[in-house]
């Protein structure tokens, strides 16, 4: 590879600090698709002869096949995949092996690399959002009627319905969605042909190239494609703000399955016991997808850590940008495999629900805003709602077990057409509002999200 610079074999713990194979073997495929349009360009533009493009070509083919069936041996001592496909393609074929790294350096190539199984990986995550996005439509379409509590600060707030709490997490995924797609346009860029930083004196017809792998453009400046991972980091952004949001729906899904709160049943097949207390039934898989994609978050810090300080152009820490970027497509793709049948195992318990929306303090809002529609400002109308709530709580009285006449004391303005506002289902039918929670609204919004492609996939 280098070795006629050197009088000296590279130190054993040269080799085994240095190697990436152990990790970088997962882009054989990609490695091989971007060698055989590289050697298919070399033959067009007449830099390698058409025989030994052909031979080439089978060589790499027969290596994917051999790796494919896990029938090839990885060496660390010639440190990346890359090296070791070469290796075993000269070893094939001999001297026309030699020849495909024409006009290309292990800079290009594995920024290639990377892209190709970026893209790949991009599109499978996206397949897996969109299964989850399903099951929490199918359970909403459930729930439209479903009269749930909506917390702010983990405090009662309002009453709102069980499907609009969960189509949050369609939106937030969507968002997901949209913003993994928009990183794919850049991650869709050619770099091959850059060399190790300044192009190459040879013609190669990158075009070309981009064309065979389904590129969108090819890079314009070399140094730029060869040196950044921004693309990466680009995406571990997306993927970490993704993380975020799933740790979010598994802690709330962990707070309904408490004991203390029993809104929802999970499938039996989806939680686990405990090694001594035989009544336990826990949350598992939520527990670890909220603790895993912490490690998506971890990623991103890593990597940003890793590339402040480089100076252009490539450095080897740059090597260092794949174990963050496959570990946290594992997480993320591993956490919304399983959320999406575990979704399908949830049952609700309506009962409870409803027994924690029907305190009439979350209906607090109702009685200002009734206040409101009559001409009085909203801040005088929260502060003598505030003054009745707080004289029930003093007098330990629900506010709607109060007498007119002490509402009457409180809220001078107050009719007995108030006392009609303790009931949670009218509550969410009066928010009535495009975006609200009234359940022809929300019947909406499912009705939106069953549009779309994903939720015609069976």
């Amino acid at each position: 590879m280098w070795s006629g610079r050197f009088t000296l074999e590279p130190h054993e713990m040269l080799t085994k600090f240095s190697e990436s194979v152990s990790f970088d073997w997962r882009l054989y495929r990609h490695d091989i698709a971007a060698s055989i349009a590289h050697a298919q360009m070399l033959g067009k533009q007449g830099i390698v002869p058409k025989e030994e493009v052909e031979q080439i070509q089978q060589g790499l083919e027969s290596i994917r096949k051999r790796i494919d069936e896990g029938n090839f041996e990885f060496s660390e001592k010639l440190e990346d995949i890359h090296m070791n496909i070469e290796k075993a393609l000269t070893d094939l074929i001999g001297e026309a092996g030699a020849r495909l790294h024409s006009g290309r350096s292990r800079n290009d190539q594995i920024a290639t690399d990377i892209r190709l199984f970026l893209r790949e990986e991009i599109d499978a995550i996206i397949s897996l959002v969109e299964g989850v996005q399903r099951e929490l439509v199918n359970l909403s379409a459930e729930h439209v009627e479903t009269i749930f509590p909506g917390y702010t600060h983990l405090q009662h707030a309002q009453p709102v319905v069980f499907a609009h709490h969960l189509l949050a997490y369609v939106e937030m995924l969507e968002r997901d969605k949209q913003r993994l797609l928009d990183c794919k346009k850049r991650v869709n860029i050619l770099p091959l042909g850059s060399a190790a930083l300044a192009g190459t004196t040879l013609p190669l017809d990158r075009e070309y190239v981009a064309h065979v792998l389904g590129f969108s453009d090819i890079s314009r400046n070399s140094m730029d494609a060869v040196s950044d991972r921004d693309f990466i980091l680009e995406f571990l952004s997306c993927a970490s703000i993704m993380a975020m949001h799933i740790s979010r729906f598994s802690e709330d899904v962990i707070f309904w399955f408490s004991q203390e709160v029993s809104f929802i049943e999970i499938g039996d097949q989806f939680c686990t016991g405990s090694s001594l207390m035989p009544q336990k039934k826990n949350p598992d898989i939520l527990e670890l997808a909220r603790g895993r994609t912490g490690q998506v978050i971890g990623s991103l810090i890593s990597l940003l850590v890793v590339m402040k300080g480089l100076p252009l152009c490539y450095n080897r820490d740059i090597q260092e940008d794949k174990i963050p970027l496959m570990t946290s497509i594992d997480v993320v793709k591993g956490v919304l495999a399983v959320l999406a049948p575990m979704i399908s195992s949830i049952t609700a318990n309506k009962s409870k629900m409803l027994e924690a929306a029907s305190d009439p303090a979350l209906m607090a809002t109702d009685l200002a805003e009734w206040l409101v529609k009559r001409n009085v400002p909203f801040r005088l109308a929260h502060h003598r709602v505030g003054k009745f709530v707080g004289y029930c709580r003093q007098h330990n009285i629900p506010l709607d077990k109060c007498s007119f006449e002490q509402l009457k004391s409180c809220i001078p303005e107050a009719d007995e057409s108030c006392l009609e506002l303790w009931d949670p289902q009218k509550s969410v039918s009066s928010r009535d509002i495009f975006g609200g929670t009234a359940p022809n609204r929300v019947r909406e919004q499912i009705q939106f999200w069953k549009t779309k492609d994903f939720m015609k996939e069976t």
